[in-house]
């Protein structure tokens, strides 16, 4: 069984490590960092005993390896997203529909591989937060561009903004809505002049 997030961006990586990446992404979304084991991850490779060393260096490594991947493929496809508008205030309506499709996608490791920052050791965690901090910069950058009033604090508004992206695959429930609307929902909420501009009359 494989993975559907790829890794293909890994060119140096033989067919093998490919596979227990992609198998160790599955065991880390479902059981978390606590409860996926280098065991774990040797059985349901087929690999016995210290031959899994062979392809990874630890499980620290590993998991600090594919939380990467994860937040560069999330990135590269909110980018792409938000490259096929211009004006400021669509651009962050594509961003955060794009990234509420990403995290409520059952096959995504993005939300998995980001929220479970609590059961990682702390130097681990210092590592992964900074990686984060640069995956959120892209933001900052959609934020800067917005025509916002002057008492607006712009690092709120942007912290605000991502905190209520990420905790929406907390609640979402499949139904009335879909992930591309609430997402459209949440930027018009941070986005109160574009909605009454574009409202009916």
């Amino acid at each position: 069984m494989t993975s559907p997030f790829s890794f293909a961006r890994f060119s140096n990586v033989s067919a093998r490590k490919q596979e227990i990446l992609e198998i160790a992404a599955q065991l880390f979304a479902t059981k978390g960092y606590r409860g996926t084991s280098i065991r774990d991850i040797g059985n349901r490779a087929g690999v016995l005993g210290g031959s899994l060393y062979h392809h990874i260096k630890s499980k620290n490594a590993l998991f600090v390896e594919l939380h990467n991947a994860a937040l560069d493929a999330a990135a590269e496809r909110i980018e792409q997203a938000v490259a096929k508008v211009h004006n400021p205030a669509a651009r962050l309506e594509a961003a955060c529909v794009t990234f509420v499709e990403i995290q409520v996608d059952v096959d995504s490791l993005t939300f998995p591989m980001m929220s479970d920052f609590r059961e990682v050791p702390d130097d681990v965690r210092k590592e992964l937060i900074a990686r984060r901090d640069r995956f959120e910069n892209f933001f900052r950058r959609l934020v800067d561009e917005l025509a916002l009033p002057p008492e607006i604090d712009r690092s709120v508004y942007r912290n605000a903004l991502l905190a209520q992206l990420n905790s929406v695959p907390n609640w979402y429930r499949p139904g009335r809505l879909s992930a591309a609307e609430i997402g459209r929902q949440i930027a018009l909420i941070f986005l109160p002049d574009e909605a009454a501009r574009t409202r009916p009359a």
